[in-house]
């Protein structure tokens, strides 16, 4: 399906566009110590939304589109972002979803890689499933965090994805800013995608994507930024699955993808995660879906839907 496309020379396009904007994105754009190129685009420089949308479509490997758009599913937090993918596994599961850990103890750094730097190093059990191989003279990785990577992270990522650091690429911005909780919340569909994996419905069979989640205010404290950037999702966002495949099974897909049936369901994350005592590992990873889903069997026309967006709790958590 993704036979012949290279996500980081795509994304390493976007990068660079943002490069060439970088005063109008108010981002910050530096080398490192060792060549490696790093984009701030919300730790110290000021970022914004146009940046977070930027830094969005990096992460999908430049298979996807993100943009804003007016719903009135959520009416007090009416902008939503939206998120559509022809290729959802790929740029989804094999690009944006934030699954590499990366750590330097000693320099106390730990943050979540995502972008398509991870389809070049592979390093994890994921791409055991995906189909897609990458080849790239340049990687491209996205950090959840407020601070570039140190050294040692650098020389290890370069050294997984086959590339020297001077052809490495880091963008960057902490939860707490706009363009790191919007590029958190354009995670919709990957959230979506990541539980139907859980649920073991086939990922071959999941062809086309769509969906959105209310565009949450950021905050400067961390807990409290992510509490909010999961609540757009779990409690506000809206996802559509095109599938192949018999009608029964994506009528069962949409009845058990859904928020809602986690245990752990009923509250603001940052609730939740404080009932779990501060342990992310401890919450339900069924929790971590959209709000609301419809999945359309696309060989029998048929549409089934599940879940619903509680506009009461989001209101709770954004207030």
């Amino acid at each position: 399906m993704t036979a012949g496309i290279s996500l980081n020379a795509q994304a390493g396009a976007l990068a660079d566009r943002m490069i060439a904007d970088a005063a109008r994105l108010r981002i910050g754009v530096s080398a490192g110590p060792q060549g490696e190129t790093l984009i701030d685009c919300g730790a110290n420089h000021l970022g914004g939304i146009e940046a977070g949308l930027a830094l969005a479509a990096v992460c999908l490997g430049g298979l996807g589109t993100v943009t804003l758009m007016p719903s009135e599913a959520t009416p007090r937090w009416p902008w939503h972002v939206a998120v559509q993918s022809s290729n959802p596994v790929t740029a989804c599961l094999g690009s944006q979803y934030a699954g590499w850990a990366l750590k330097d103890e000693a320099e106390s750094f730990f943050a979540l890689g995502s972008g398509p730097a991870r389809a070049l190093a592979r390093s994890e059990a994921i791409f055991e499933e995906l189909p897609h191989r990458e080849s790239a003279e340049r990687a491209v990785l996205v950090l959840e965090s407020g601070r570039p990577p140190p050294r040692s992270v650098v020389e290890s990522v370069a050294a997984a994805c086959g590339v020297a650091p001077d052809r490495l690429s880091v963008l960057f911005a902490p939860t707490s800013s706009l363009a790191g909780s919007l590029q958190v919340v354009a995670r919709v569909v990957e959230v979506a995608l990541h539980k139907a994996h859980t649920l073991e419905f086939p990922l071959d069979r999941i062809v086309d994507a769509v969906g959105s989640a209310p565009l949450s205010p950021p905050h400067p404290d961390f807990a409290t930024a992510m509490g909010r950037t999961n609540d757009a999702i779990i409690l506000g966002g809206r996802v559509q699955l095109f599938v192949t495949g018999a009608a029964k099974d994506a009528a069962e897909l949409a009845e058990g993808l859904p928020s809602c049936k986690s245990s752990d369901y009923g509250a603001p994350f940052a609730a939740i995660f404080k009932r779990a005592g501060g342990d992310f590992y401890a919450i339900d990873p069924l929790l971590f879906s959209p709000a609301w889903v419809a999945v359309t069997a696309i060989e029998t026309g048929e549409t089934f839907r599940g879940g619903t967006v509680s506009a009461e709790l989001l209101d709770a958590s954004f207030a």
